[in-house]
């Protein structure tokens, strides 16, 4: 079956987690995505995972690899040689898109900027994801997921209340990024098709990261007031929290709108009083007396499994959500029936099970094609097939170190 984004080529010039994430859900949805990595200096995400260096081919076992680089081809090209650097511009030539996430001044001095690219081949969509720009005085800073959460602003706004800011734990930024990613190749895509023109994108890291806190901008410009941290709670919304429940670390979280909500939870939950109670009659009142409302709840939650709480209160209209473990997440039946998982074997890293491609389509859903790449495992159908080189080319290649079958692990031991 066609699908969405088949006979799309992006050459993949990322690395961890933003840049990967992307390129992979490009990938999932039809695009052939040619992985480059450099004989020495190759994704770092390889190295990660306490894998020990003794088991054979340990580059290609790594989970949070493999989690981001399915349904891609790979080739090792050294971008510094200026061999390599002719053949990414041939490559190139044959592509429609590039992605890059390095510094913003490292493809300008491998001589790899847009319009070096753009010269042998006008027609390709180059995207750069800096974390800082492309321009301004940080556009050199180095970025990671957890101080682009500093900068973007999320980190202050996030904690409990009267607690001191806390980074979320999840490196916000590359997810974002690497989401806004898949948006904004189908609009430069669309634009080619419309006016036969492709484009410039720049998607920084931090910029797009603090579009997730714009509320509080817009909050801030308006009135004044500098946005506290919360927890759980709502700035207006009560009910608004997790609540603890029985067993070990076990929890759910209860969020009512309206007062038909709250009324819906108060004969559910059967506490004395508490439909009737006059700080709780309404919304505001129950946002300013949250702090007593809470005990009559977890008296509640606290006797009960967190699925148990969770579906005796939807099914009465309350939205509720069990707070699930990664095991829990795994074995969810609804995930299970909705086919969110889907078992997946690679040939050095064994069998497990990830997430299907994540939006359904009706006529042409994303599927996984292939495995994450080994460290170059589709140079030949790269140099071969698509570049057209003979063999002394490519034994010339591998032997001036331009390109290997094997990576370089000294500075990855």
């Amino acid at each position: 079956m066609t699908m969405p984004l088949s006979g799309v080529r992006v050459v993949d010039l990322t690395m961890v987690w933003a840049g990967p994430m992307g390129t992979r859900l490009l990938g999932d949805y039809g695009a052939e995505v040619i992985k480059v990595e450099a004989p020495r200096q190759w994704d770092l995400l390889r190295a990660l995972g306490l894998i020990p260096r003794d088991i054979p081919r340990w580059y290609n076992r790594s989970a949070y690899f493999n989690h981001n680089n399915r349904n891609k081809y790979a080739i090792a090209l050294d971008l510094r040689h200026p061999a390599g650097r002719e053949l990414l511009l041939r490559l190139c030539a044959i592509s429609d898109v590039l992605v890059e996430n390095f510094r913003s001044d490292v493809m300008d001095n491998l001589d790899l900027g847009y319009d070096a690219v753009a010269a042998v081949n006008p027609n390709l969509i180059y995207v750069s994801m800096p974390g800082h720009g492309k321009s301004g005085p940080e556009k050199d800073y180095v970025a990671y997921g957890s101080n682009v959460e500093q900068l973007a602003g999320l980190v202050s706004i996030s904690g409990y209340e009267d607690g001191e800011p806390m980074k979320t734990g999840f490196s916000y930024g590359d997810p974002m990024g690497g989401t806004a990613l898949v948006g904004a190749v189908a609009l430069a895509l669309r634009k080619r098709r419309l006016t036969g023109r492709s484009m410039y994108v720049e998607l920084a890291q931090r910029e797009n990261l603090t579009m997730f806190v714009g509320e509080h901008l817009v909050g801030y410009s308006l009135t004044g007031e500098l946005p506290k941290p919360m927890g759980n709670r709502h700035p207006h919304l009560a009910p608004h929290n997790v609540y603890r429940c029985a067993g070990d670390d076990r929890w759910v979280a209860i969020a009512c709108e309206t007062d038909e909500q709250f009324r819906a939870l108060c004969t559910v939950i059967r506490q004395p009083g508490l439909a009737e109670d006059p700080r709780f009659a309404t919304r505001e009142a129950r946002k300013r007396h949250e702090h007593e409302l809470d005990p009559f709840i977890e008296a509640w939650t606290s006797q009960r499994g967190h699925h148990e709480a969770m579906h005796l209160l939807q099914r009465a209209g309350v939205p509720a959500g069990a707070v699930l473990t990664t095991p829990e997440l795994v074995a969810d039946p609804h995930l299970r029936a909705t086919g969110a998982w889907v078992e997946h074997t690679h040939p050095d890293a064994g069998t497990w099970e990830m997430e299907s491609p994540p939006w359904v389509l009706s006529r042409t859903p994303g599927h996984i094609r292939l495995p994450a790449p080994g460290f170059a495992e589709h140079n030949d159908y790269v140099f071969r097939h698509l570049l057209g080189l003979d063999d002394a080319r490519i034994e010339q290649l591998r032997r001036e170190g331009v390109t290997a079958d094997v990576p370089d692990e000294s500075l990855h031991r």
